[in-house]
């Protein structure tokens, strides 16, 4: 089926939209975000969305599956940044320079010194980042991405560049794992490669890129999965869907790509 697109007004949104996300005439303030939901309003594990940013979100974290059990969730929230575009100079703070326990981290956070601490890593379109619970992290301004998250809602905002909003440094530096980032969780576009790849690939989801809907099934099997176009389109069972678009499949079976086409497919566990 062809999910629903949710414009999410936010303060470090933007108004400077794509032609391909054109919000309602309604909505008057920023645009920070664009979730993909089904139109019955069912659950699905994974979250499919977009981000637009004009300013910097705060520095955050999430708890990993059996932390956020503990706190009386559903689970936890690993996610994944695929960057469609990003202003010179653009940046997402992801991991820290050195290792901080709580209460480095906690200090760092209240005197804003975390600002400096974290690793500010510059971005391009084609770079892609996992980052699983319990990383420190915070995208930057000027950037669109494509998030792919477990679709849990669950977010412990550890500094926000003194912003007054309500900060959760108990339980945010409870589950940090406050250490540098292992950039062998990152996809870089300057790096090359081939366009048919695994971008990750995690007990929680995996993600793949590619173009070719044959190859794309062969791997794929038989489960439910989501499919983003970057380019052309994508359909499937008489729904189609081309960029700023989410189709959700129980199975790839009927999936056909057009001759144009650049997909993300995103799967529940590790293929």
């Amino acid at each position: 089926m062809k999910l629903v697109a949710n414009f999410v007004e936010k303060p470090w949104g933007r108004h400077d939209l794509p032609d391909w996300a054109a919000a309602p005439a309604d909505l008057k303030d920023p645009i920070g975000e664009l979730w993909f939901t089904p139109p019955d309003g069912a659950h699905l594990p994974l979250l499919v969305k977009y981000l637009f940013t004009s300013e910097r979100l705060s520095v955050q974290v999430h708890p990993d599956d059996a932390q956020g059990r503990a706190r009386g969730l559903a689970g936890g929230k690993s996610e994944c940044w695929y960057i469609i575009d990003a202003q010179p100079g653009a940046t997402l703070g992801i991991g820290v320079r050195r290792p901080l326990d709580p209460q480095q981290l906690r200090d760092a956070a209240l005197d804003g010194s975390i600002e400096e601490e974290m690793i500010w890593h510059p971005v391009a379109p084609g770079d892609f980042f996992f980052i699983p619970a319990g990383t420190v992290h915070a995208v930057g301004a000027g950037i669109m991405l494509v998030e792919i998250q477990q679709n849990v809602d669950v977010t412990y905002r550890l500094y926000d560049y003194g912003r007054p909003r309500e900060l959760h440094l108990a339980d945010g530096t409870a589950v940090s794992r406050a250490l540098p980032y292992d950039m062998a969780q990152a996809v870089r576009a300057s790096q090359g490669g081939a366009v048919e790849r695994a971008l990750a690939r995690c007990p929680i989801f995996t993600v793949l890129r590619a173009t070719d809907a044959d190859g794309l099934r062969a791997r794929l099997g038989q489960q439910p999965v989501w499919i983003i176009p970057l380019a052309g389109f994508a359909t499937a069972n008489g729904d189609s869907a081309g960029v700023g678009e989410c189709l959700y499949l129980d199975s790839p079976a009927s999936l056909c790509l057009s001759a144009d086409a650049m997909v993300l497919a995103a799967v529940e566990g590790a293929l």
